[in-house]
């Protein structure tokens, strides 16, 4: 009866170190194997078999992954110190290689980032972060995804968040940005009149050169300001005006005559 007892529990045990040999990994995860130190290669997706005692796994998770690139201290090509952060998107292509040629992978790209980001900013002016932003993450993107390419990773994109400027700077861009706009305000100005002094100048000339469209226009300007303002107008007729008048009615009365 003993020996029955032995020999069951003797094969429940091995029953249980076999089946503690089944692995289940997800689809987007893979299950890098190796056995007595040596790299046997990914597994997965799905259920597999290791040799329990021997074979070792560590699980690659493929997925896009995000960085938080915390925000640091940074002195731009012209001297302006700025605070910036930015977050990093990439993902694990050969699981072999983020496991076998770089230790702890993640924490590397995120040590890698927050120096490219500092170096390459360092190398451009402040307008040129405020205006070029989109061509200066591309700029820190391919130096990052060239650095982890070793690793099997894939940078895929790179964004700036924030750029924290000194309360000083801020009070100078806005006295600049209004002194730019105050300077356009001007200039339209100016052109204004410029075609205002051009029409003038092409008035004067008609009326040189036709005086008594002077005359008409004076007297709509008087039958203007009459209809606006309910007040009594007084009007300055030239002495043309009155021997003109005084010619046609001595014109009519002889016709009539």
């Amino acid at each position: 009866m003993l020996e029955w007892v032995i020999l069951t529990m003797l094969i429940l045990f091995i029953l249980m170190i076999g089946l503690s040999g089944i692995r289940v990994v997800k689809e987007y995860e893979r299950g890098v194997i190796f056995r007595l130190g040596r790299l046997i290669g990914p597994k997965g997706p799905g259920i597999f078999y290791m040799i329990p005692g021997i074979d070792n796994m560590v699980k690659i998770d493929l997925r896009t992954i995000t960085v938080d690139i915390p925000k640091q201290e940074v002195i731009t090509s012209d001297n302006i110190p700025i605070e910036v952060n930015a977050v990093l998107y990439y993902k694990v292509l050969d699981p072999n290689a983020a496991v076998n040629n770089v230790e702890r992978y993640k924490t590397a790209i995120s040590q890698g980032a927050q120096t490219t980001v500092r170096n390459v900013i360092g190398q451009h002016s402040l307008n040129e972060l405020l205006t070029k932003r989109d061509l200066i993450n591309g700029e820190i993107r391919k130096i990052i995804d060239e650095m982890s390419d070793p690793w099997g990773i894939k940078v895929t994109s790179v964004e700036t968040k924030d750029v924290n400027l000194p309360k000083g700077m801020q009070r100078a861009m806005a006295k600049e940005a209004e002194a730019e706009r105050e300077k356009r305000a001007r200039v339209i100005k100016a052109e204004g009149e410029l075609i205002a002094t051009d029409k003038l100048q092409n008035a004067a000339k008609i009326i040189r050169e036709n005086p008594s469209i002077l005359e008409l226009r004076r007297m709509q300007m008087v039958s203007e300001v009459g209809m606006e303002n309910n007040t009594t107008t007084i009007v300055l007729i030239p002495s043309e005006f009155v021997s003109m008048a005084k010619g046609i009615g001595q014109l009519v009365s002889t016709s009539k005559a």
